[in-house]
């Protein structure tokens, strides 16, 4: 466990912040000792979030859509506002569905693209212009998907995250020099709010995934937050440019064709 104090006086920004792994990433920040400004697309659930958020630390809601340059750069000002300045960006917010390739439509790709890899971008190069370059400091922490041997039935995202993965490794080498730290996080298959999204017989199949992984698990939210809380704290501080596969070896084995099959067999 970390010392509570690991993160004290630390200012946080959490994109996709209301639910899931977000909302674990904020809820950690906070009981570690930072201050989070959590952001995503809707107001009211967002709002929401943040008040029970404030049970364990000072939390603060900003409504954003990440592939909106002139929403991140309000979002900016609402943190230079309340804060005077920001340490840590969580690039967590992003959004898929399952589709065999050949069928998703040019409006679903390029949504899906904007969202996880654009998105991304636009946060990151906005905030380190505003923040971390002229503090001489920053970290910014990605958290992708488990792309290391493609995402077969979700052809968009795998490509979009596998260009967050990159960009994790440039944007790191570019702002070394200005004492800025990025890296990534590639979550697996992690029991959240976002599985319930999902197709009833694609959630069927999820027992016979958790068979098939090395641990016999899926992650947990507090899983990606602990990787998420070491890439923000000092105790990474010569680390950057990397990816942390947070998937109980699932990069490394198993079946990739789960989904796809899984999604064919519902068109049958």
């Amino acid at each position: 466990m970390y010392h509570k104090e690991t993160l004290k006086d630390k200012i946080a920004l959490v994109t996709g912040g209301r639910s899931g792994i977000g909302y674990a990433i904020a809820k950690q920040f906070l009981q570690l000792g930072a201050s989070v400004m959590i952001c995503s697309r809707k107001e009211e659930p967002l709002a929401a979030a943040a008040k029970e958020l404030n049970e364990f630390g000072p939390c603060y809601a900003h409504p954003c859509d990440i592939r909106e340059v002139e929403q991140i750069e309000a979002l900016g000002e609402a943190i230079q506002e309340k804060f005077g300045r920001l340490d840590i960006l969580v690039n967590n917010a992003g959004g898929q569905f399952p589709a065999p390739a050949e069928l998703i439509s040019k409006k679903g790709w390029a949504t899906v693209i904007n969202n996880n890899l654009n998105g991304t971008f636009y946060m990151s190069q906005h905030m380190a212009q505003k923040f971390f370059i002229p503090q001489n400091s920053g970290v910014i922490v990605n958290i992708i998907a488990n792309v290391y041997r493609g995402f077969p039935g979700m052809a968009h995202t795998g490509a979009a995250r596998a260009g967050v993965d990159n960009l994790t490794k440039s944007l790191a080498q570019e702002w070394a020099r200005y004492g800025v730290r990025v890296n990534a996080i590639a979550p697996g298959t992690i029991e959240s709010s976002g599985l319930d999204t999902y197709p009833k017989m694609i959630q069927d199949s999820f027992e016979a995934a958790k068979e098939d992984n090395l641990m016999k698990r899926f992650g947990t939210v507090e899983d990606v937050a602990n990787a998420t809380t070491f890439y923000s704290c000092d105790l990474s501080s010569y680390i950057s440019g990397t990816t942390l596969y947070v998937d109980g070896c699932e990069h490394l084995a198993g079946d990739r064709m789960g989904l796809i099959n899984t999604l064919r067999a519902m068109m049958e």
